[in-house]
C-alpha cells in the first residue's frame, strides 16, 4: 500500500511539474515574441508624439505668454474688478460717487485691502444727506446740454397777426421818411 501511495505521489508530482513546465514555456514563448517584436520595429523611446523642435517652439510661445500676457491679463482684471464701485455709485447717483471713486483709487495702490469698503459704500444711501441737502440722489455734473427747441410752423393766426404787424411797421416808416423830408425843405 505505501508502494501504491508513493506510485500516486510520484504520478501526481510529475504532473505538477508537467504543468509547471507548460506555465514557463508559455512565458518563454510570449517573452521571445515581445523581444522579436521590438527586434522588427526599432524605435527611438520618446515621451512625447511632438518633434523635439516643436516642443521647444511650444515651450517658448508658453514661456512668453505666461512672462508677459498674463501679469496684463491679470492687472487688466485687478483694475476692472476695482473700478465696480464707482460704476455702481454713478449708475445709482450716490450723493458721494466722489469720494467712492477716490477710495477706489486709494484701493488700487494699497494692493485691494480697501475695495470692501467702497463697495459697501457705493451700495448704501447717506444716512443725514436727504436731510441736508432734500435729496439723496447726486445731480449729475456732466449732464449734457439741453437740446435747443425746435423750430416748428407758425400757427395760421400767429402768420396773419406778423403780416398785420409788418404792414403796420412800413407805414410807420413811410411816414416818418415823409415827416424827415418835409423838415429837410423847410430848412
Amino acid at each position: 500500500m505505501q508502494n501504491a501511495r508513493a506510485r500516486a505521489a510520484a504520478i501526481a508530482g510529475i504532473r505538477t511539474i508537467g504543468t509547471l513546465s507548460a506555465a514557463a514555456g508559455f512565458q518563454s514563448f510570449s517573452r521571445l515574441v515581445i523581444a522579436s517584436t521590438f527586434a522588427a520595429f526599432p524605435a527611438v523611446a520618446r515621451a512625447s508624439l511632438l518633434s523635439p523642435e516643436l516642443e521647444n517652439m511650444m515651450a517658448e510661445v508658453l514661456s512668453w505668454v505666461v512672462l508677459v500676457v498674463v501679469p496684463i491679463v491679470g492687472i487688466a482684471v485687478f483694475w476692472l474688478v476695482h473700478i465696480l464701485p464707482e460704476k455702481i455709485a454713478e449708475k445709482k447717483k450716490h450723493p458721494q460717487a466722489k469720494a467712492i471713486h477716490t477710495l477706489c483709487l486709494l484701493s488700487l495702490v494699497f494692493g485691494g485691502m480697501l475695495w470692501p469698503l467702497a463697495w459697501l459704500w457705493a451700495y448704501s444711501k447717506p444716512v443725514m444727506y436727504k436731510l441736508a441737502y432734500g435729496t439723496d440722489v447726486a445731480e449729475p455734473e456732466h449732464e449734457p446740454p439741453p437740446a435747443p427747441p425746435q423750430a416748428s410752423e407758425p400757427k395760421p393766426v400767429v402768420v396773419a397777426e406778423m403780416r398785420l404787424l409788418e404792414q403796420k411797421i412800413a407805414e410807420l416808416e413811410a411816414q416818418i421818411a415823409q415827416e424827415e423830408a418835409l423838415r429837410g425843405r423847410r430848412s
